[in-house]
């Protein structure tokens, strides 16, 4: 049995001005500098073990878009196990998976120190800010039961 998931209140229109916030983030985030792929990257495994299927359609899409291959978007979920990300990406993944589950170990003094090596103090603050956004607009997406767009049959 197939539940129907159907999108719940609109949170844009119940608080327009925190959801325009949110965007005011997302364009400082872009005004940052970091590598789009990077960026994709990291969203789309915040996406991922956050279960976040609107995110994950819109930045796997994003990823493409900037570039990405489909190989590294196949095996994103097992960074550790493949030869496809270099080292700068594997500290942001960890990163992100730390600052995403951020109540079992927090943020390990030995990842601090990687993306601060690789990255310096400002990029691991840039970082950990779009860490932060992407786990902000997860929990709305979920939340709400945002869905993404169905662009292919699914017969």
């Amino acid at each position: 049995m197939k539940l129907k998931l159907t999108e719940r209140i609109s949170i844009k229109k119940e608080e327009p001005k925190v959801y325009e916030a949110m965007f005011f983030a997302e364009k400082q985030i872009a005004g940052f500098g970091l590598d789009k792929k990077l960026v994709e990257l990291v969203k789309i495994r915040a996406s991922q073990l956050n279960g976040c299927g609107y995110c994950l359609d819109k930045h796997c899409r994003d990823a493409r878009e900037s570039g990405e291959t489909e190989q590294r978007l196949h095996t994103l979920a097992a960074w550790r196990e493949t030869p496809f990300f270099t080292e700068q990406e594997q500290a942001a993944l960890q990163l992100t998976e730390e600052v995403t589950y951020i109540s079992k170990e927090g943020v390990k003094a030995e990842t601090y120190h990687s993306v601060v090596a690789l990255f310096g103090e400002q990029g691991f603050a840039q970082l950990l800010f779009l860490i932060l956004t992407i786990n902000n607009w997860n929990r709305i997406a979920i939340a709400t039961h945002m869905m993404p767009e169905v662009t292919v049959s699914q017969e």
